[in-house]
């Protein structure tokens, strides 16, 4: 903020936030989706009990509840986040185009016929 100037929004930068967002949501997906077909593959470890256990215990673990899951949480949080990015910029240029609409709007007036 410069003294009485008040706040600038850059907005070419949030429009590189929103890009940068929109491709780190896609790459998370595509992390998901890799992390769910790996879920579903049951491990070749051997039929020994030991060993179908590990790969139980592997399969658990890359499941829903496990790394799909947190992957897919952290999905939903970068989409979530770019939207509400996206939002904050609309809001603003709305704000703005209206303020600036407004001060036209005044200038005009004071320009206006006197008598």
């Amino acid at each position: 903020m410069n003294a009485g100037q008040g706040y600038q929004v850059e907005l070419d930068l949030i429009e590189d936030r929103i890009a940068a967002l929109t491709r780190l949501g896609d790459l998370t997906g595509d992390l998901v989706t890799a992390v769910s077909r790996l879920a579903e593959r049951q491990p070749m470890l051997g039929t020994a009990p030991p060993a179908v256990e590990l790969a139980s215990r592997l399969r658990a673990a890359a499941g829903e509840s496990g790394l799909a899951g947190e992957v897919s949480a952290a999905q939903r949080e970068v989409v979530a986040f770019r939207r509400l990015l996206s939002d904050a910029r609309t809001a603003y240029t709305e704000v703005d185009a209206a303020a600036a609409s407004a001060v036209r709007a005044a200038g005009e007036l004071s320009d206006g016929p006197t008598k």
